[in-house]
């Protein structure tokens, strides 16, 4: 029997990357998964690579309007939820220095703002005892050049598991943080101008790693149906890294 079976479950960003691979897992261990996106060509990707028990959701995680939506298409197609994975974010790099308002903006917008209000919205559906998995990063505890507003959204992602965990202990629903290191994904790319430079930001990441090299999404997704499944039924309100050592030793 697989670990998740006649389980309902949403992965915002479920079209790509570490969504992809979370939600992909998902499916594997038996739950009927919501994948949402921005890109209706990704999203339609992601349904033909899962095949069956994957319903996609077009829509932006920062608009109340698709967020609504969404938990309306949940409601009336399923009717409650289990587990929800708030996966949805950005990172551009900026200096400190350098830093523009628009940056900030959007940064916090997505990563903080949204994750907030995905999860509010979700709560009315969630059953008792449901797993609630914030997608955070190594990077809110470790110094990476570029990476200040990154890194402070996703502090606030390690506030709100501590606070909600103790706000919801009397419906049992975990809150948990998994915070992934550096990730072979999509987004790598788009930290970079040209492929030469975005492989050379992966050989730059890959050396101060422990294990010397990036992680791979179906990694980060396996610590994911962790936290989601019964295996993780006495955790509660932790930061698991998925991240080679780099940020531990």
């Amino acid at each position: 029997m697989s670990g998740l079976n006649g389980k309902i479950a949403v992965v915002t960003g479920g079209s790509s990357g570490i969504g992809l691979a979370i939600a992909q897992r998902f499916v594997k261990e038996g739950a009927y998964v919501f994948v949402t996106g921005r890109r209706q060509a990704e999203l339609d990707n992601a349904k033909a690579l899962i095949g069956e028990d994957v319903r996609p959701v077009r829509g932006d995680a920062t608009s109340t309007a698709d967020l609504d939506r969404l938990f309306e298409t949940i409601a009336q197609e399923r009717g409650k939820l289990d587990i929800l994975v708030a996966n949805s974010g950005r990172v551009e790099p900026e200096e400190f220095g350098k830093i523009t308002e628009s940056n900030f903006d959007k940064t916090f917008d997505l990563n903080a703002r949204a994750t907030l209000f995905t999860a509010q919205k979700a709560l009315p559906l969630m059953r008792d005892g449901g797993s609630i998995i914030l997608v955070g990063s190594i990077a809110a505890y470790k110094g990476i050049n570029g990476y200040t507003t990154y890194s402070a959204t996703k502090a606030a992602l390690r506030s709100y598991a501590r606070t909600w965990t103790h706000e919801f202990k009397d419906r049992g629903i975990r809150i948990n943080t998994l915070s992934p290191g550096p990730i072979d994904t999509p987004i790598m790319d788009g930290q970079a101008d040209t492929k030469e430079g975005a492989d050379a930001i992966r050989a730059a990441f890959a050396s101060v790693i422990p294990l010397a090299r990036m992680g791979r999404p179906e990694e980060v997704a396996a610590a994911a149906y962790f936290l989601a499944s019964d295996e993780s039924s006495f955790v509660a309100g932790v930061d698991l890294a998925v991240d080679g050592g780099m940020a531990q030793v």
